[in-house]
């Protein structure tokens, strides 16, 4: 009977993805700024990020054709490895994503409930199927590598779609806007533009690989919101301050 080669190998690709989180300077940063109440969906955006390129560094470091039988990716252990690792950035990411929501709602005054995204089961599918479809690992290594890091940004994406989704249900009215950074592709410039929560393409909160596109959305009762960043604008507010502002200028 063929040795199963899967535990030893995750027990080494968790150690060396612990160790590479430990040590990493951005982890700190972004857990800095959680502590501090200041973490934002941007910061959500670097976690993942960096845990992506963590996991595929060391799915790739222990992953080789000499491990695998027959220098084949087989489905009982691209199955089994994927599942683990990618439930691990899950877990990871939707956790610290939870927790700056709590803080933004809070921000907001919105007494909301954080909304976690469930565990997309499907894309993890189709990363094992492409896998083992493979004649040869060598031939589909390269979808350890960046891909990796696109599943893991999903999850904030997943993220930011489901509370959207939320506080739409309560009776606010988002109009949500995609906005074009950089160079875009012809995909991200089919999107770009402003939709009412109904009217959104289904793709608006999705990105390709490397896509920098920012999505805002307009909750309906004055309130505009980054919903990477969260930041909130109340044009009312600051008519207000500035109504005040001319009233002390005329008193003086």
């Amino acid at each position: 009977m063929d040795k199963d080669i899967i535990p030893e190998l995750l027990k080494s690709i968790d150690e060396k993805f612990k160790n590479d989180n430990a040590k990493s300077a951005v982890i700190k940063s972004v857990v800095k700024k959680l502590k501090s109440g200041m973490a934002t969906y941007e910061d959500v955006n670097k976690l993942a990020i960096e845990i992506g390129t963590n996991s595929s560094k060391a799915i790739n470091e222990f992953v080789t054709a000499d491990v695998l039988p027959d220098g084949k990716m087989y489905f009982n252990i691209s199955d089994r490895l994927m599942n683990h690792t990618l439930k691990n950035n899950y877990d990871v990411v939707s956790g610290y994503a939870e927790d700056v929501q709590k803080q933004l709602n809070e921000k907001a005054n919105l007494h909301l409930k954080a909304q976690i995204p469930n565990f997309n089961q499907e894309k993890v599918k189709g990363i094992v199927e492409r896998l083992t479809n493979a004649e040869k690992f060598d031939d589909i290594n390269w979808i350890l590598n960046e891909p990796l890091v696109t599943f893991t940004q999903s999850i904030v994406d997943d993220s930011i779609q489901k509370n959207v989704e939320f506080q739409s249900k309560t009776g606010l009215k988002p109009k949500i806007t995609r906005r074009l950074i950089g160079n875009a592709c012809d995909w991200c410039k089919n999107l770009a533009g402003t939709y009412s929560y109904k009217e959104a393409p289904n793709d608006i909160y999705r990105r390709h690989e490397r896509c920098r596109c920012i999505v805002s959305y307009d909750p309906g009762d004055g309130r505009k919101q980054n919903v990477w960043t969260k930041e909130w604008v109340d044009p009312k507010k600051i008519e207000a301050i500035e109504k005040r502002k001319t009233l002390n200028l005329k008193k003086k």
